[in-house]
C-alpha cells in the first residue's frame, strides 16, 4: 500500500522543505498498517558476516537515525536495515536548514553533523522490539567530545547486545575531524579498541568499518592492510561524498556544504567498492552504497565486488516500489543464485578510476 501510495503523494513531497519532508515519511511509517512483505526467491538469498540474508538489499544509515521505525522498515521488504548514525550523546546537529534536493539531478546533499537522541534513547526502542530481521546500527562520535575512540567503545558496549551489526562510521564529512580517524594509526588504535570492547561485552555483533569515497590509493592500502590485520568482519563502501562532480545539472544547490548522495556518487563509489575488493582478497565481506537507483546499479555494485547493497537516496526520489524491482531484476540476472556475481568485473571497475 506504502509503496503504491507513493507515487500519488510524491509531488507533495518534493514541495515541502526536505527535512520535513524526511519526519512525515518517519510518521507515516510509525502509523501506517503495512503489510508482511511476499517471500522473497530463493536464489536471492546471501550468506555474509555468519548470517543469512533473505534478499541482498539493505537500507543504508540515515532514513531511521533514531531507530523509530527498524520493523516497519522491514517490511518494505529490505534484507537488512540499518539504523543511526548514533552518538554517544544525545545531539542537535548543525543548524537548518541542512539537507538540499538536487532534484534534477537525483541526488541530495546533507550536512546534518550527526543529530542523534543518543544511545540511550535508541538502545530502549531496540529493546522492546519484537520484530525480527537482520539490523545493524551505524555509530559516530558527537562533535564535542574529547576522546572520540571512547564514544565508540560507550557505543559497542551499550547497542552491541541489540544489534546484528555495528558499523564505525568514520567517514561522515559533517562532524569536523572524523574523517581523520581513516588514517592508519588512528584506525589502529580504533579498531584494537572497539575489538577489546566487544570481547569485553561478551558480544558477537559484528563490527563493520564505513569508509569515503575520496580516498587515495595510498590511503585506502593502509585502511585495508589494519582492517585485515585486526580481522574486521566486513566494510561498508562508501559513505556521502565531498566532491562536487562537473556533470551536476543543479550548480546552485551544488555550492551547498556537506555529503553528496544519489546517481551522482554511483560511479567514484563503485570503483572505490572495486579496488577495496580487489586488496581485501576475500578476507571478509563487502556492503556496496552510493547511487544505486535500478536493478542495473545493483547488479553492477555487485559485479564491484558487493555481497549485499543498501540504498537511501533513491527511495527520495522513486519511493520504495524501487525495492522489489531491484530484487527482481537480481534474480533475473542471476536465477541459479547471487554469489557467481561478486567481484566478476571488480578489475574493470578498478581501472574505471585511473
Amino acid at each position: 500500500m506504502f509503496s503504491r501510495a507513493y507515487p500519488l503523494f510524491r509531488p507533495l513531497i518534493g514541495a515541502i522543505d526536505a527535512e520535513k519532508a524526511h519526519d512525515l515519511t518517519l510518521r507515516a511509517l510509525e502509523v501506517l498498517p503495512l503489510p508482511a512483505p511476499a517471500a522473497d526467491q530463493a536464489c536471492l538469498g546471501m550468506e555474509a558476516f555468519g548470517y543469512r540474508f533473505p534478499n541482498p538489499v539493505g537500507l543504508a544509515a540515515g532514513l531511521d537515525k533514531d531507530a523509530r521505525v527498524p520493523d516497519a522498515l522491514f517490511r518494505l521488504g529490505f534484507g537488512f536495515v540499518e539504523v543511526g548514525g548514533v552518538t554517544r550523546l544525545p545531539q542537535p546537529g548543525n543548524p537548518r536548514p541542512r539537507v538540499f534536493r538536487l532534484q534534477p539531478d537525483d541526488a541530495v546533499i546533507n550536512r546534518y553533523g550527526l543529530n542523534s537522541a543518543g544511545m540511550e534513547t535508541v538502545y530502549r526502542r531496540l529493546a522492546s522490539r519484537k520484530g525480527k530481521g537482520i539490523l545493524g546500527i551505524n555509530l559516530g562520535a558527537n562533535k564535542e567530545t574529547a576522546d572520540r575512540i571512547g564514544d565508540y567503545v560507550a557505543l559497542i558496549g551499550k547497542l552491541g547486545p541489540v544489534a546484528d551489526f555495528l558499523t564505525l562510521n568514520i567517514s561522515s564529512p559533517n562532524t569536523p575531524g572524523l574523517r581523520d580517524l581513516q588514517g592508519r594509526a588512528f584506525l589502529e588504535e580504533l579498531l584494537d579498541r572497539a575489538f577489546e570492547a566487544r570481547a569485553k561485552a561478551s558480544l558477537s555483533t559484528r563490527l563493520l568499518l564505513k569508509i569515503a569515497p575520496d580516498l587515495d590509493d595510498i590511503q585506502l592500502d593502509d585502511i585495508v592492510e589494519v582492517a585485515r590485520s585486526r580481522r574486521i568482519d566486513g566494510m561498508i563502501v562508501s559513505n556521502t561524498t565531498i566532491a562536487r562532480p562537473s556533470s551536476l545539472k543543479d550548480q546552485a544547490q551544488a555550492r551547498e556544504t556537506g555529503g553528496l548522495s544519489g546517481k551522482p556518487l554511483f560511479r567514484s563509489s563503485t570503483v572505490m567498492l572495486a579496488k577495496t575488493w580487489l586488496r581485501v582478497e576475500g578476507q571478509f565481506p563487502l556492503i556496496g552504497v552510493g547511487g544505486i537507483a535500478s536493478g542495473a546499479d545493483a547488479l553492477a555494485k555487485m559485479e564491484a565486488g558487493a555481497t549485499l547493497v543498501q540504498l537511501y537516496t533513491a527511495l527520495i526520489y522513486q519511493g520504495p516500489g524501487l525495492i522489489a524491482q531491484i530484487k527482481s531484476a537480481l534474480a533475473e540476472a542471476a536465477p541459479d543464485g547471487l554469489s557467481p556475481l561478486i567481484g566478476r568485473a571488480a578489475s574493470d571497475w578498478a581501472n574505471a578510476g585511473c
